[in-house]
C-alpha cells in the first residue's frame, strides 16, 4: 500500500465487507427471529418452527459461519492490495 488510492480502496473493501456481514446477521439473529416469526412460523426445523429454531439456534450458526467467512474473505483482501502477513 504505497499511496492513499490504494489504502482508500483496501479500507472502502474492508467496510463493504463488514457492512455486509452485519445485515446477515442483523438479519438472522433479529429478522428472522423476531420480526419475521410470524412469516416462517409454519416450516418446522428440528421439531420446532422456523422463527424459534433462529431465535435458539440459527443465529448463533449464522454468526459462526459469518466469521469464518470473514476472515477468509479479509485474507484474500489482504492479498489483493499487499497487506497481507506472508
Amino acid at each position: 500500500m504505497s499511496d492513499n488510492s490504494d489504502g482508500s480502496a483496501y479500507w472502502s473493501a474492508n467496510l463493504r465487507l463488514v457492512g455486509i456481514s452485519l445485515v446477515i446477521w442483523a438479519l438472522a439473529s433479529f429478522g428472522f427471529a423476531i420480526l419475521l416469526r410470524p412469516l416462517v412460523a409454519g416450516i418446522e426445523v428440528g421439531g420446532t418452527d422456523l422463527g424459534f429454531w433462529f431465535a435458539q439456534q440459527g443465529s448463533i450458526l449464522v454468526f459462526l459461519v459469518l466469521i469464518f467467512f470473514y476472515a477468509w474473505r479479509m485474507n484474500a483482501i489482504d492479498r489483493e492490495h499487499g497487506v497481507d502477513e506472508e
